[in-house]
């Protein structure tokens, strides 16, 4: 039986501590090029990344923020993100992610499930922040990471709390802080969807985020040569530990930019000097779809870690870019990656990789009964760690939750895969009623709730409908039930949504039913809506000409 190769990691288990990874590189390659904002910003050297983010260790001190503290990065990509991350770590305090295309309830959620007092943000994300500051319950300050002259002509831009410029926070002192932060100690709260209720903050440890970045450097095998470019959001574990944290551990360079772009993919590629890259597959139905370009071959990338990836894609991909070497891992923010594709070794079509077995034990069982499933059958993939602190503390605040996810001693992921008799693992649905839409992972529950408080809509279902071309991934469909003597036009109800969740959320797909199919205890079938032929009554947002802001 196949399994990924042993490894062991570049820092000892004592070591794996964002702190001490980081003021190890600026001691051993101080001049080396450690991050920077776009190819065309300052490169940061291991030394100076350290040095600034020490500075603004002692500025977030002077501000109250200490060991423990939670502190929300309610911010789009910058540079300013991940020196806060770091700089947050040194002080033994978390980092609380949460998506800046975040409004309405999920964000009022995911702050106040943190208790976070501060804020860092932009001023163009404060109205958001307006509209549901007062139900936060616990936050006193906001910093802003905007030009300090714009703030001091412009103080209170529309919120009740104190405000001041990120560029106040930097402290003269850009020495080591000698705080004792240990691998066990909270290090970031990034959230989840829910699955029947809200987002969860899965809390992860120092070790947890460690690890969860050395697997990646084992998995596209990352030396200090190599340059590592992204345009993923830092609020999601792509960037930030399976792109700039592995970048640190190896001393590689990492170049960040404000988002993903089709059109600027390959001319950044090309500028920065990228060797590796993440790509999720519907970013590979994007690019494959682009014109030719004189860019297509010019780049020097050598590698790309993606998941998932449809065998067509790759062979379509290979031949128009030149790139014939792609990884794939399966894993969640809770668990870190379970299986890895083994350097050298042809992957199946359709695999997700190996059991990473030095590390993990793992069962597929059937849902109900919990018993193994026979090889080649699906079943629910459970997951036990080897080693403690390699996959999360639980879920932050929602004890009941890590209980349920936890049962039997076994991690219960929600998702069905399968085991051909090599080895090969391949994921095949997702048992659980969350979804995946372009690269991001969406709660039904959320979406229903949001569809739920309209005053035409009695109720709501919300799945996840294949789109054959964006690779493998998913569109948001929702099933309504108007109120007796009640209607809404689509139209109205998509701008319900717009106004009230992020733009990946809202559904594209609208169908009107009389009633929803469920069970003897009253549980919605969703199994029997995505089995649902259309009515011809479904309205595709898209074909409308309506999209989503």
């Amino acid at each position: 039986m196949l399994t990924f190769p042993h490894f062991d990691p570049h820092f000892p288990r004592a070591n794996w501590t964002l702190p001490r990874v980081l003021e190890h590189q600026a001691e051993v390659m101080p001049d080396r090029p450690c991050i920077s904002w776009t190819d065309a910003g300052e490169v940061y050297s291991f030394s100076k990344a350290n040095a600034e983010a020490n500075r603004l260790a002692r500025g977030f001190a002077k501000r109250g923020v200490k060991a423990g503290d939670l502190v929300v990065l309610f911010l789009p990509n910058c540079l300013e993100y991940v020196l806060s991350w770091w700089a947050l770590a040194k002080l033994g305090a978390a980092e609380v992610t949460v998506g800046d295309s975040y409004k309405g309830q999920v964000l009022r959620h995911q702050i106040n499930l943190s208790g976070a007092k501060l804020i860092v943000t932009t001023a163009a994300l404060t109205p958001r922040l307006a509209e549901i500051q007062d139900e936060l319950a616990a936050v006193e300050h906001c910093v802003l990471v905007d030009d300090a002259s714009q703030i001091a002509a412009d103080p209170d831009p529309c919120l009740k709390f104190s405000v001041s410029p990120f560029s106040g926070l930097y402290d003269a002192d850009a020495s080591n802080l000698g705080v004792r932060v240990a691998p066990s100690d909270t290090a970031a709260i990034l959230f989840t969807s829910g699955t029947s209720g809200p987002s969860k903050g899965v809390t992860m440890s120092h070790s947890q985020l460690y690890f969860f970045a050395e697997q990646c450097v084992q998995l596209v095998r990352l030396t200090s040569d190599d340059v590592y470019m992204t345009g993923f959001p830092l609020f999601h574990g792509n960037a930030q530990f399976l792109t700039v944290y592995p970048s640190l551990i190896v001393g590689a360079k990492c170049v960040l930019y404000p988002k993903f772009s089709v059109s600027e993919f390959l001319p950044r590629a090309v500028r920065s000097g990228a060797t590796v890259c993440n790509l999720i597959g519907a970013t590979f139905a994007f690019l494959c779809s682009q014109p030719p370009s004189e860019n297509d071959r010019k780049h020097s990338i050598k590698r790309i870690y993606t998941a998932p990836l449809l065998p067509d894609l790759a062979s379509t991909f290979s031949e128009k870019f030149g790139v014939t070497e792609f990884v794939e891992g399966f894993g969640l923010t809770e668990t870190s990656l379970v299986m890895m594709t083994p350097p050298g070794i042809s992957r199946p079509p359709g695999a997700s990789g190996v059991l990473v077995d030095q590390w993990y034990e793992v069962r597929l069982a059937d849902p109900e009964t919990g018993d193994p499933v026979e090889e080649g059958q699906v079943g629910e993939l459970l997951i036990r760690p080897r080693v403690s602190q390699i996959m999360c503390d639980g879920y932050l605040n929602m004890p009941e939750k890590t209980i349920e996810t936890w049962r039997d001693l076994w991690f219960h992921t929600g998702d069905g895969l399968r085991r051909d008799a090599d080895g090969w693992y391949y994921f095949v649905d997702r048992m659980k009623d969350a979804l995946r839409r372009r690269g991001e992972n969406i709660s039904s529950f959320e979406v229903e709730a949001v569809l739920d408080a309209h005053p035409a809509i009695a109720e709501s279902a919300v799945i996840g409908v294949s789109a054959n071309d964006m690779g493998g991934e998913q569109e948001v469909k929702a099933f309504i039930i108007f109120k007796p003597g009640a209607h809404a036009s689509f139209e109205e109800i998509i701008k319900w949504c717009d106004d009230r969740m992020p733009h990946f959320m809202v559904p594209r797909f609208l169908e009107v039913l009389d009633e929803l199919p469920r069970t003897p205890t009253q549980k919605v079938k969703k199994k029997e809506l995505r089995e649902r032929e259309a009515s011809g009554a479904v309205w595709d947002r898209e074909s409308a000409g309506r999209s989503s802001k």
